[in-house]
């Protein structure tokens, strides 16, 4: 980690699509000391440090992914590649992925559910400088009910008791975070379905305590509309999915809508990078109308989160843009997606004093594409330089740096 003055044409400060033109920041041991016009913190900087100049190219803070999967790798089948894997392969893919989502300038990720704490281990590692990759937020073992949603991973529970134990030993063994699964999911085969609930709301309440009691906020898994209600009374922090699936199609309330506003609980479609396969799969009208119902919760001041459910079937780990794009879909401006990636994301997962901006004292999470993401998003895909916490990382794909 070396200090380093970084310029660029433009500068996205954020939030609103802020830009300083002709823009630099100065970073040291780490962190942003100056960000601002390039003669101003070229002049705070000792003429010794290096310079890397990106004349035709956009500087804008780190990128955010709330909801990944570092154990499965995205293929047909995961859950039998994550079957067949022992630790160690487990770890040099979930590794390798993580690498992934850095190249694509992914600087801080969410991972939601792991086997035997790999993705502690991990996030202590890249913390350490000994593997490159985005800072990581990593939830353990998510809580499931017996043969539940992903009770392959080992967090299967039943009652009040046995859920505030599993709670306490994954903030023993280091966890950010603690997942639940409200309801059932897609990918787990003999499981309950997506619309049925899998713990009660005393249940749900249960977790939510024993988390906020350890400092610990919650994610629920939500597909189900009672879910959803369980986990909104719990207090969660955050909802995944939060499709309102019903028995017989769906269930949306709006009185949920607007108590999931109210008391602030952000709300991460996960929308895949396959957004599109999964409309045509899915049927484009039914696909549709699942996405208006975002746009709508949104506009009902729903704060929303950007994930990718990377892990999962045609959900790849360098997909981000296409993900980010399923909201240009609905109707949000690049600038409105850029900073629900940046500042936004980081608010809602309590890191704004630290990261989703480009701000002194903020840690030096970063990226620079060619082109301007504020009137073309694709330009997001072409990464030349990321920095993470300070330590510089350049995609294989990119071209030479400047001199």
């Amino acid at each position: 980690m070396m200090d380093t003055v970084i310029s660029a044409g433009r500068m996205v400060c954020g939030p609103g699509g802020r830009v300083v033109p002709d823009a630099a920041v100065l970073v040291r041991r780490g962190v942003i000391e100056a960000a601002g016009p390039r003669t101003v913190v070229e002049a705070q900087a000792d003429p010794a440090v290096p310079r890397v100049h990106f004349p035709d190219g956009t500087m804008l803070p780190g990128l955010v992914d709330a909801h990944v999967h570092l154990a499965l790798d995205a293929g047909p089948d995961p859950l039998e590649t994550l079957r067949t894997s022992s630790d160690d392969e487990l770890y040099a893919g979930m590794a390798m992925r993580a690498e992934q989502l850095l190249a694509s300038g992914v600087t801080t990720v969410r991972d939601l559910g792991d086997r035997g704490g790999l993705a502690v281990r991990l996030r202590d590692e890249i913390a350490a400088g000994r593997v490159p990759g985005p800072r990581v937020l990593a939830a353990g073992t998510p809580l499931t009910a017996p043969g539940g949603h992903c009770w392959f991973l080992g967090g299967e529970v039943e009652g009040e008791a046995a859920m505030r134990a599993a709670v306490r030993r994954n903030a023993e063994n280091g966890t950010d975070l603690i997942k639940v699964m409200a309801t059932g999911g897609g990918i787990t085969k003999g499981g309950p379905p997506v619309w049925q609930s899998q713990f009660t709301p005393r249940e749900m309440r249960a977790v939510v305590e024993e988390a906020h009691r350890a400092g610990l906020p919650v994610a629920a898994h939500a597909h189900g509309t009672e879910g959803i209600a369980a986990a909104v009374a719990a207090g969660v922090d955050s909802i995944e999915h939060c499709t309102w699936m019903a028995r017989d199609g769906f269930d949306v309330r709006e009185d949920l809508v607007a108590a999931i506003a109210a008391r602030g609980i952000a709300v991460c479609p996960a929308a895949s990078p396959d957004w599109k396969g999964f409309a045509a799969r899915f049927g484009p009208e039914r696909a549709e109308e699942m996405f208006r119902r975002i746009r709508w919760m949104a506009e009902s001041g729903v704060r929303l989160l950007p994930g990718t459910d990377a892990g999962v079937p045609r959900a790849v780990f360098d997909g981000f843009v296409s993900s980010l794009e399923f909201f240009e879909h609905i109707g949000m401006t690049p600038a409105e997606i850029i900073d629900l990636a940046t500042s936004g994301a980081a608010e809602a997962l309590r890191l704004a004093r630290d990261t989703g901006r480009l701000a002194p004292g903020h840690r030096a999470d970063l990226l620079v594409v060619d082109g301007d993401p504020l009137t073309d998003l694709t330009a997001l895909r072409a990464v030349r330089l990321v920095l993470a916490a300070g330590r510089r990382y350049t995609p294989p794909t990119a071209p030479p740096l400047p001199s």
